[in-house]
Formats: C-alpha cells, sequence, structure tokens
C-alpha cells in the first residue's frame, strides 16, 4: 500500500469519525463553502472517479447535508464504489455510512420514501443482514408506498408475510396480497396511459423523441416485469388459500365485517376466483355487499352470480352508470366487467362490450384476450367441415397476439393462449388441410357471428 493510500484513508477514517460524532440533525455549516464543494465531488462523481470524489463529497455530506439531494445520490454510488473495490479495508465503518447516508437522505429530502426504503432493504440484503433487518426496511417501503418498491422486493416482502402469519393471522396474508396486487395494477396503468399516448403520437405520425423513446423501451419492459409478480405471488400465495381455510376463515370473520363493503368485496372475489362458492357463506356475503354497495361494480358482479337476487340491470342502465365514470381506466374496467357478463349470454355482445374498453383504453391487452376465448369457445359452431372449425383457432390465436402487441404486461398469459389455440389449428400438427373451395387459399373468411378473414398458410403449422 502506498503513503499516498495510507494516508487518504486515515484522513478518510478521521472524517467518517466527525461525522458519526454530530447529531442527526445537523444542517449546514455557515463556515464551509458547500457550493465548491459539492461542484467538486460531482465533477469526479460524473466522471466515475469515485476514489477523488470521495473526500469533497465526505465533507460535503458532513457540512451540508440539506444543500441537494445529489449528495445522497451520488453518495450511494461514491460509497459502493469504494467497498467493490478495496479503498477502505473497515467495511463496518463504510456500512454504518451508507446506514446513515439513508437516514439523512430520510430527514432531509423525505420523498419517495418507498423506493428510499426499497433501496435500503436490497443494500442490507446484498450485505448480508439479518432477515428481520431487511423485512423492518421492506415494511417500511410498502407502508411508505408500495408502488416504488422493486419486483424483487415486492414478491420477497408477500412471502416474509406469509410465512410469518400462515398460521396465525391468515387474514394479514390475504389482505397483503390484495395490497400488493392493488400497488400492482395501480402502476401498470399507470404506464400504460403513458403508452397509450406515446402509441397515439406514432399512430397520427409525430415524431418521439428520443426521451419519448426511452419511455416507450422502459414502460415496455416494465410492464413485462410487472405482470410476472401475479403468477410469482399466487405460488405462495396458493400453499394457503385452499378452501378449507377460507370458508373457516370468513365464518369467523364476517359478523365482525359484515358492514364493512370493502372486507365483502374481497372475501367475496377470493372465494369466486377459489371456486369456493358452493356453500352457505357465499351467498350471504354477496347479498350483504350488495345491500352496502350500490355501485355499478357490485351490480355487474351480483347480476351475473345471483340474477334472482334483484331485477338485474339492462344493458340502457348499465351505460348509463358507466357513462357518469369519468377515469378512462375504471370506465375500461367496468365495461370489460359487463362484456364477461354476456360471454355465455350472448358473444356479440359480449364483443362489442370489449370492443367498447379498447375504445376508452386502447392498450387494454385482456379486452383481446376475451374476444380470443370468445372465438374459440366458437370453434364448433362456426365451420361446416373439420377445416373451416379450425380455421376460428387461427382466429383467437390472432386476436391473443394483438393483445401482447398492445400490452405487454400480458405476454405470458397471451403466450399461454396462443400456443393452446395453435395446436387446434388446421396444418401438419393436427394433420388438416384446405380441400375444395379452400383449396390454394392464402386467406380464409370465418363466417357465422365471428365474421372477420386471416392470413393463414396450413402448411407452416
Amino acid at each position: 500500500m502506498t503513503k499516498h493510500l495510507q494516508l487518504l484513508i486515515l484522513l478518510s477514517l478521521l472524517i467518517i469519525e466527525g461525522v458519526f460524532s454530530q447529531k442527526n440533525t445537523t444542517k449546514t455549516n455557515s463556515n464551509f463553502d458547500c457550493k465548491s464543494s459539492f461542484i467538486e465531488f460531482v465533477k469526479y462523481a460524473k466522471g466515475k472517479d469515485y476514489e477523488k470524489a470521495y473526500i469533497p463529497w465526505l465533507r460535503t455530506f458532513k457540512n451540508c447535508p440539506d444543500y441537494s439531494i445529489q449528495i445522497y445520490i451520488y453518495g450511494l454510488k461514491i460509497v459502493e464504489s469504494r467497498c467493490e473495490n478495496n479503498y477502505d479495508q473497515d467495511r463496518e465503518v463504510e456500512s454504518e455510512l451508507i446506514d446513515s447516508l439513508f437516514i439523512k437522505r430520510i430527514q432531509y429530502f423525505p420523498k419517495n420514501l418507498g423506493k428510499i426504503y426499497s433501496d435500503w432493504a436490497i443494500y442490507l440484503r446484498e450485505s448480508g443482514a439479518s432477515n428481520d433487518a431487511v423485512f423492518k426496511k421492506l415494511d417500511a417501503a410498502f407502508k411508505a408506498n408500495p408502488t416504488e418498491m422493486s419486483i424483487k422486493n415486492l414478491t420477497l416482502y408477500f412471502k416474509e408475510i406469509t410465512e410469518r402469519n400462515k398460521d396465525t393471522n391468515l387474514q394479514k396474508v390475504f389482505d397483503t396480497y390484495d395490497d400488493v396486487m392493488s400497488a400492482v395494477h395501480d402502476k401498470m396503468d399507470l404506464l400504460s396511459e403513458e403508452l397509450d399516448a406515446l402509441n397515439e403520437k406514432e399512430v397520427k405520425g409525430e415524431v418521439l423523441t428520443s426521451k419519448e423513446k426511452l419511455k416507450l423501451k422502459n414502460n415496455t419492459i416494465n410492464l413485462r416485469g410487472l405482470s410476472q409478480i401475479e403468477p410469482i405471488l399466487d405460488q405462495t400465495y396458493g400453499t394457503v388459500a385452499d378452501c378449507d381455510r377460507l370458508i373457516l376463515l370468513y365464518k369467523s370473520g364476517f359478523k365482525k365485517n359484515k358492514t364493512d363493503p370493502k372486507w365483502l368485496k374481497r372475501a367475496v372475489s377470493r372465494l369466486f376466483l377459489n371456486d369456493c362458492k358452493d356453500n352457505e357463506l357465499y351467498p350471504k356475503m354477496v347479498e350483504e355487499w350488495v345491500r352496502l354497495e350500490k355501485s355499478i361494480d357490485v351490480r355487474i358482479v351480483s347480476d351475473s352470480l345471483f340474477p334472482d337476487l334483484h331485477r338485474p340491470l339492462s344493458l340502457v342502465e348499465l351505460n348509463e352508470e358507466i357513462n357518469k365514470i369519468k377515469d378512462p381506466n375504471k370506465k375500461a374496467e367496468y365495461l370489460l366487467k359487463i362484456a364477461y357478463h354476456y360471454r355465455f349470454k350472448n358473444n356479440s355482445t359480449s364483443r362489442a362490450y370489449a370492443y367498447k374498453a379498447l375504445e376508452v383504453r386502447p392498450s387494454y391487452g385482456d379486452a383481446y384476450l376475451l374476444i380470443a376465448s370468445l372465438y374459440a369457445s366458437s370453434a364448433n359452431k362456426c365451420g361446416d367441415d373439420e377445416f373451416s372449425k379450425r380455421l376460428v383457432y387461427v382466429a383467437a390465436a390472432d386476436k391473443a397476439k394483438k393483445a401482447k402487441e398492445v400490452d405487454p404486461s400480458i405476454t405470458a398469459k397471451a403466450d399461454r393462449v396462443i400456443k393452446a389455440y395453435m395446436k387446434n389449428a388446421p396444418g401438419k400438427r393436427t394433420n388438416c388441410f384446405p380441400q375444395g373451395e379452400y383449396k390454394g387459399l392464402t386467406t380464409y373468411e370465418i363466417k357465422c357471428w365471428i365474421g372477420e378473414t386471416v392470413a393463414y398458410d396450413p402448411l407452416k403449422n
């Protein structure tokens, strides 16, 4: 080790000692030239010369903790670089310095707390901290703003909640699942809105700026990442969400929560999605939910599940209620619910409402997936022979492809159904080829209620 480096380390440790000897409430030192010191370390940090940036940065951090948020943004990079490159042998001191960075960042710049605590949890996990220490930061991040947490941290948080509460407080596990998925959907809605706006500009022939192109790329990547959270959570959630546990839990909680529409909505949804409807408790909860919450959401669900509970809303009434909704995402969501409501009653009406949802929210991939499923379920009704019937699966696959094209968040789900549909499509796999009027064609008309044309080569499938 050179004398220069020895002196640098000694000086660093002396300064660090000064940092930790002062109280956390220390603000800018009026006798210190914050601006000059700040400019000096930023100059080195921008060039990624973190070794030279360290001393002026540390002086700025010590004397001017509220001068600029860049002290904390660059500070993490500078200190982590020293740890990675062994500039300092005292890892415990560096670890304390990073903790101090997070503490003072929260004290002086308390914005985006969900992200700050989430990043702190990542650092603690990577540095070998205990599960309890990591969980404490994850919990703080979730309570501050779950939409700012990383995908990995959201899934890790839910796994920890499940492990810690599955035998003692199952309701907390379910509530956390709902809260996580609500945060994920909110985040996906925001990214989708931005994508819709950018895609609309391109459709109009407008040229995107480099910043907009980057946002388009990043939003697409983030939507695909967010789409992976639900199946990951479901793997953990599925181990504790069997019907026996659910019914036992809701029987004990129904009396206490029968006047809470949020609890009833979540309980009804969970029993429905887990196919736990065949019990005396389920219709009672639906009835209470309908009685308490006079929303279109409740009416659509109850009309679908319990048409005899009250007079179902007519299409005119549904349209009137939906036209009152200002939020485009909410409006699209309700339109799609109506589409699902009619999927077993009237395919054309169901498709029409799915397209209405797409008019409001063009990137609503789930609407295309519903249309795809409507087509696939009509395969035996929309053809005169085996070949024409199997062509319906091609039309279904085309809609699923469109779904993932407009909505990257459902790519995995769309790929699964595309694969399933194409297994039934005409071609080598099914030994089904065009005959008679279909022979030699490259496009085929699908009749009946579907009324679409597909371009398809059965010899390539």
